[in-house]
């Protein structure tokens, strides 16, 4: 009988690889999150240079001997997706890739053990039962990393503090307690070398609170602030960041698809507890595909309605061309959305930027409940429009309000709060339930225009925007010339072509996808009716 062996380390190796951090930032981050998600309110970080060794100690719940011995295990979870932000221990799996030993101790009730745990070979992992060392508290967890190398980032108390800072900045700013008290009841506090980190306040002079409210709630879904600071700041902390339950996913402008004037001077941070469902198995992305996928870009259409409005507040939003905000750019997306969808059969891997809507409308589950068509308080529609803060119960129905114009790319519309020291409870963005006769809003593929004179490229995709080079020399001739309708498609096909095919089928992606956008000239278009009054 033979026996089915795995190459462990090759394993560990790849599973770091896929993290988007270095391995120190992912074992530390990772350590921290199965920390919260065990209920801790108190994270003792000790780094011990002359020891070569971190130290991690909380106050969680602890684990069961039982769930200790499948701690061990690979590929063993008891977690449910959108519960949690740490992943099946991960972080001390990691650690075994640069640590001599690591030491687990856990206490719960009367159980109270420890193991210690080594990468033997390149197939053998052993660990074995050993006394407990008296690190965790009356209940709780304790992990001891003894680091290969005395210059392992790990063990310095500067980079624990700063990998904190970045990873976790909404459980260390106060304006954000309230908003996760549901999470963390008993609140969260870090300390590094027996020093509490302090919650920094928002010291910008300019801020902007931005609230976000879904199907009908009353207590906000999402919640954040936009800063402008003065001078240019650190590459590091530009843009805007979003984060779940308190962890910090991405960062910047690139997968907000949204630029500014001073993209340098301005940031921010937005807390989305709902997108925890959303996360990738690295907890270092968001899904884009199916039902969670949906939600992350519903989410995300409707931050970047907030944050635009919020910069042109500011007199600090591209304006872009005439082209880019005439009537010109809706039939041409309302085309290009065609097109992926007849293209997303025979290229799948463009279903990410596609979604087949019934009736105009996609309906996502809300909370992990099933969908009911006979009512829409159990469902989201993926509806935008502005609120006031006065939110009506859910069986009155409100008049219809004026309509304003629509956006360039029909996105949701948002408004923001007027900037206040602290960020207030109250409305800036609504995704209304079953019943209204709003314009749905559009969560597949957008397109955005900046200027970047020294890349060669007609454009490029981040997430599921395309953005077009104007200063490129080609779209300044198709501007002259009338034809930047087809240089835009031509673009975001160059675009799509690494994603959707190998680089030896680009051409005939290409030349399909133009075949394909050349012949929606034939489809008649529907006439939209308005709804009776």
């Amino acid at each position: 009988m033979g026996e089915t062996r795995v190459d462990l380390e090759h394993l560990l190796e790849d599973l770091r690889d896929a993290y988007p951090y270095s391995i120190a930032e992912t074992i530390l981050t990772e350590i921290i999150a199965n920390s919260l998600d065990s209920g801790a309110s108190r994270i003792t970080m000790t780094a011990d240079p002359a020891q070569s060794t971190l130290t991690v100690v909380d106050n969680g719940s602890g684990m069961q001997r039982k769930a200790m011995r499948q701690y061990h295990d690979i590929a063993a979870s008891t977690k449910v997706r959108g519960q949690g932000i740490g992943f099946a221990g991960v972080g001390i799996k990691l650690g075994l890739l640069v640590c001599e030993e690591v030491l687990t101790e856990t206490r719960r009730g009367s159980t109270h053990v420890a193991t210690r745990w080594h990468l033997a070979s390149r197939h053998r992992a052993p660990w074995q039962w050993v006394p407990p060392l008296g690190l965790a508290g009356e209940q709780g967890t304790a992990v001891r990393l003894k680091l290969q190398t005395p210059l392992s980032p790990l063990i310095d108390p500067g980079f624990v503090e700063d990998v904190m800072r970045r990873h976790f900045q909404p459980l260390l700013e106060s304006p954000f307690d309230s908003f996760l008290t549901g999470h963390y009841p008993a609140g969260i506090t870090f300390d590094v070398n027996g020093r509490s980190l302090e919650r920094h306040p928002l010291s910008a002079p300019e801020q902007a609170p931005l609230t976000i409210r879904l199907a009908r709630r009353r207590k906000p879904s999402a919640l954040g602030y936009l800063s402008r600071h003065p001078a240019p700041l650190p590459e590091d902390q530009r843009g805007v960041a979003i984060s779940t339950l308190g962890k910090v996913i991405k960062r910047g402008w690139d997968w907000l698809g949204v630029t500014s004037l001073q993209s340098d001077r301005i940031n921010g941070l937005i807390e989305v507890p709902d997108l925890a469902a959303s996360l990738t198995l690295n907890k270092g992305d968001f899904i884009r595909t199916g039902t969670r996928g949906a939600v992350y870009l519903a989410y995300r259409k409707a931050i970047q309605e907030a944050v635009s409005r919020q910069l042109e507040a500011w007199g600090d939003m591209r304006t872009g061309t005439p082209d880019a905000s005439s009537r010109v750019m809706r039939p041409l997306e309302r085309d290009l959305d065609r097109v992926l969808e007849e293209l997303s059969d025979d290229f799948p891997l463009l279903g990410s930027l596609v979604e087949r809507r019934a009736g105009g409308q996609k309906r996502l589950p809300i909370d992990g409940k099933p969908i009911d068509k006979s009512t829409g308080t159990e469902a989201l529609t993926v509806l935008v429009m502005p609120s006031t803060d006065e939110t009506p119960p859910p069986n009155q129905t409100e008049p219809d309000q004026p309509q304003t114009p629509p956006l360039p790319t029909d996105q949701d519309a948002a408004t923001t709060e007027p900037a206040t020291p602290t960020i207030p409870d109250s409305t800036s963005t609504m995704l209304p339930g079953h019943g209204r006769s709003r314009a749905p809003m559009r969560y597949g593929l957008g397109i955005q225009f900046e200027d970047r004179p020294d890349d060669s490229e007609l454009g490029r995709l981040v997430e599921s925007t395309v953005w077009i080079n104007q200063a490129h020399p080609a779209y300044r001739r198709a501007l002259a010339s009338r034809s930047v309708g087809y240089h835009i498609s031509l673009a975001v096909a160059l675009a799509l072509a690494p994603l959707a095919v190998e680089p030896d089928h680009e051409h005939t992606f290409i030349t399909k996808f133009l075949s394909h956008w050349g012949q929606a000239l034939d489809q008649p278009q529907a006439r939209r009716r308005r709804p009776r009054k």
